[in-house]
């Protein structure tokens, strides 16, 4: 305590706030500018002038003393609120009969110097200095209310604090106060700015403003009320363009580095937290440089200030808005401040600068430039909001606080003993209250006002923060209004704190509809997504088209591309996920409809070439060809052909596993029938040699045989395919992403290369033994066609492993088709073209002289 004490004593200096002479004992004592005296003493701290500038000299052992400037009208109305409140107390009979309150009131101008000079005035009445008597004897007032500002409170509160004295403030609204281990004697009528700076970023947010500049008056309520709100604009997605510090002690130098900031940003929404006098420094410069356009998003430091809603300050705040207390009506008071008058206390030099300041005139005949007050001026033609009741919010808290202290001194003297909360509760019969006991009764006080509101404080001394969401309007008049066009409410729960109201709100430059716009980066449409752009805020980004098969659209703006399900695809808009395209091949398209064509016309020629054979069935060309054989090998050409017809359509169970087994069979018996003539071939001409008899080892009976043996293994094949793991219709979603193709997949692939692989064994055996009857004597070999016919054959199904497997999709299908199709036409063509040609063309080489030739 004996360090605090050291301190209070070197900040003490001459007072420039008495309205009588100071008289100069061992340090200076002050007079306080209001004061009446009472049972009860309630000490008043109001910035009642504005702030001033405290000059220090190098070589001066103390500092100038403080000038302060012009008189602010609302902190006349407050310090006459709070006398109107006392008073209203005093004539009550419910609330401390027999008592009476008495007041002492300090103006402070919001100097932080001189707001500790009127705390150890509080403390030791006229003696500015302590000593062991002061400390000792009572304190001058049993509570304090103010002071009009955070940083003058933190000083009153760290200084009242270690004696016990209660302060009760009605604009401190930094959230420090309400450590109540630094600051174990404070209260507030007003709500803490811990709620003001979340309420403000969710009023950004709601009106999708991302990119904001911010401007923070230069002391304790501006730096902690812009530190809360950045954290919660962090939270809300808000980024910061710049960030200024206003003091209306600044140098015109420094406030147009401020402004040149403003000018060069691009945000175009300003979150100001404020204090009223910072504003009015601020707004006379950029009114000189017609800086407008601006929406300002405000604090309740300065957003229904009467003094900042001048027609200055609409040409550059118009359509402001923001947070700010509660306002409320009070019985009385515009009577009471109707009443004012220099003539109630002769030589107040306050009541007649309040006179002067309201009128424009002047007392005194030094000002020859004012007109003359003559005392006769009707208070009810100011316009400077003075008596607008309306407008009734900071001198609300500060009727509320001064009942507060009400209530507390009443409970304490009419409390018993075993109803207090603690065991040091106390309680008093007589009017000397000590300020601790008030204290002591401050934390548990709670009342309800003749407004119906309740006042009670919770136990960080702060009371339930509820705002007012007000807009600059203008009304039919011409006259600044402050609409309110919604409500903040702490207690509800998270989510029902922030209403709108059913207002209209008007925007910068007087427009109802045109909400101004503040973004870093346009909006990003559905169907993209932001890309931060590297070293900016994340609210400045790059809109990217989102990825195939991704989308965003639920909102604008996405981080993220949401991936599609697996059986859709988003849209060329990539905003919507679709079904992916079905492919197969289907018989409506022309590439299918040209392979059916050519599936029936070889189905059909083989039909008609087995009809011309059957007709010519007794002539030498089809009888020395094995006409059994030849009718078998057409046989299965037509069901080669038609087998390719499988392919088509949409795969099913049944489709797949036929496809696949009658491909394999079919040709496997075609070839067989190959084989056969060509074993007939070889065998006929070796039986022709003297002594050998090979043909009745390969007559009639084991052609049949070979034929069937051969086709019976591909069978077999097949069965076991079928049986184990047979081919089945599936969704290939690997080759294209973007679609889905329909497909038979093979089940076992091992049985499908054993099916192509018996087929290529049996036409290699085809090929190797034509080729050796290749240079057999006469016509009647034709070993030499079937050789070209496997030739083809061979090529074809060679060269069709590759394109099989490298073709995509559907293709892979029309890939085996066209093997099909072509070596089909290849057998037909090579194998009967030639003979048909005897037949149709050349009858006359159809005769037997001619096959036998030498």
């Amino acid at each position: 305590m004996s360090l605090t004490v050291v301190i209070l004593i070197i900040v003490v200096t001459d007072s420039t706030l008495t309205e009588q002479p100071v008289c100069r004992l061992q340090g200076a004592m002050a007079f306080p500018q209001l004061s009446r005296d009472g049972d009860i003493m309630v000490g008043g701290v109001f910035q009642i002038h504005s702030n001033t500038e405290e000059k220090k000299h190098l070589f001066k052992t103390r500092p100038d003393p403080p000038k302060c400037k012009s008189l602010l009208i609302g902190e006349f109305q407050s310090m006459q609120t709070m006398i109107f409140a006392i008073e209203e107390i005093n004539n009550r009979t419910d609330l401390l009969p027999g008592l009476h309150l008495g007041y002492k009131i300090y103006g402070t101008c919001g100097s932080i110097s001189l707001t500790l000079r009127a705390v150890m005035a509080l403390m030791n009445g006229n003696e500015e200095t302590l000593s062991d008597t002061s400390c000792s004897r009572p304190a001058a007032v049993q509570v304090v209310i103010g002071a009009s500002a955070s940083s003058p409170t933190i000083a009153m509160s760290a200084t009242l604090g270690p004696f016990r004295i209660p302060v009760i403030s009605h604009f401190a609204t930094c959230a420090c106060l309400s450590n109540r281990r630094r600051y174990p004697t404070f209260f507030r009528t007003i709500p803490s700015d811990y709620y003001q700076s979340r309420a403000l970023a969710q009023l950004v947010k709601h009106f999708g403003w991302t990119w904001v500049g911010t401007i923070r008056s230069d002391n304790d309520y501006g730096h902690n009320g812009m530190a809360t709100f950045v954290e919660a604009a962090e939270k809300e997605g808000i980024c910061i363009e710049y960030s200024e510090v206003v003091h209306q002690s600044h140098s015109r130098q420094k406030i147009l580095k401020n402004i040149e900031v403003i000018k060069k940003s691009t945000s175009k929404v300003i979150v100001a937290f404020l204090e009223e006098g910072d504003i009015n420094a601020l707004i006379k410069e950029l009114s000189f440089q017609n800086v407008t356009g601006l929406q300002w998003v405000g604090s309740e430091g300065w957003i229904t200030a009467s003094d900042v809603a001048t027609a200055e300050g609409y040409k550059v705040l118009s359509g402001s808005i923001g947070f700010t207390v509660v306002k409320s009506e009070i019985d009385g008071l515009r009577e009471f401040l109707m009443s004012v008058h220099p003539s109630q206390g002769p030589g107040s030099s306050l009541l007649n600068e309040f006179w002067e300041t309201s009128f424009n005139c002047s007392f005194s005949n030094r000002d020859k430039e004012k007109k003359a007050c003559t005392g006769l001026e009707d208070l009810q033609e100011l316009k400077n909001g003075y008596a607008d009741e309306s407008e009734l919010r900071i001198s609300n808290n500060v009727y509320k606080a001064v009942y507060a202290v009400a209530h507390a001194v009443h409970n304490l003297l009419q409390c018993k003993k075993d109803q207090g909360p603690s065991a040091n509760y106390t309680c008093k019969k007589t009017s000397n209250a000590e300020p601790w006991q008030v204290l002591e009764h401050l934390n548990n006080v709670s009342f309800t006002t003749k407004q119906g509101e309740t006042v009670f404080f919770d136990k960080n001394g702060d009371s339930t923060a509820r705002y007012e969401l007000v807009n600059w309007q203008l009304d039919h008049k011409s006259a600044i209004r402050f609409m309110t066009v919604g409500h903040y409410d702490a207690s509800k729960p998270a989510g029902h704190q922030f209403v709108m109201s059913q207002v209209n709100i008007v925007w910068t430059g007087g427009q109802y509809e045109q909400k101004p716009e503040s973004v870093c980066s346009e909006s990003c449409l559905p169907g993209t997504r932001k890309a931060v752009q590297r070293g900016r805020p994340v609210c400045c980004y790059d809109c990217v088209q989102c990825a195939g098969g991704e989308i965003s659209n639920t909102t604008a703006d996405s981080n993220d591309c949401v991936q599609c399900p697996l059986e859709y695809w988003s849209n060329e808009k990539r905003d919507e996920c679709v079904l992916k395209i079905i492919e197969f091949l289907s018989f409506g398209e022309i590439m299918v409809i040209l392979l059916i064509i050519f599936s029936v016309i070889g189905a059909c020629l083989t039909i008609g070439i087995a009809l011309i054979f059957f007709k010519n069935k007794d002539t030498p060309i089809v009888k020395a060809n094995n006409s059994e054989l030849s009718f078998l090998l057409l046989f299965s050409l037509t069901l080669c052909f038609l087998c390719s017809l499988t392919f088509i359509g949409q795969p099913s169970d049944w489709s797949c596993m036929l496809r696949h087994t009658a491909f394999g069979i079919t040709f496997v018996l075609c070839i067989s029938c190959v084989l056969g003539k060509t074993i007939v071939v070889l065998m006929a001409f070796r039986a022709t040699l003297p002594g050998n008899n090979i043909m009745k080892w390969f007559g009639p009976t084991q052609q049949r045989l070979s034929v069937l043996g051969f086709t019976l293994v591909q069978v077999l094949i097949c069965v076991l395919w079928l049986t184990t793991s047979p081919p089945f219709p599936s969704k290939n979603m690997k080759y294209y992403a973007d679609r889905i193709i329909l497909e038979c997949d093979l089940g076992s692939t091992g049985a499908f290369w054993a099916v192509l692989g018996y087929i290529g064994l049996l036409s290699a055996m085809c090929f190797v033994l034509a080729f050796l009857a290749r240079k057999l004597p006469d016509n009647f070999n034709e070993a030499k066609f079937i050789t070209f016919s496997m030739l083809i054959f061979c090529a074809v199904w060679i060269t069709f492993i590759p394109a099989y497997i490298s073709s995509p999709g559907k293709y892979t299908v029309a890939v085996e088709i066209f093997a099909i199709l072509a070596s089909s036409f290849g057998l037909l063509f090579c194998i009967f073209a030639p003979k048909c040609y005897i037949i149709i063309l050349k009858p006359e080489m159809n005769t037997k002289k001619h096959l036998m030739g030498k």
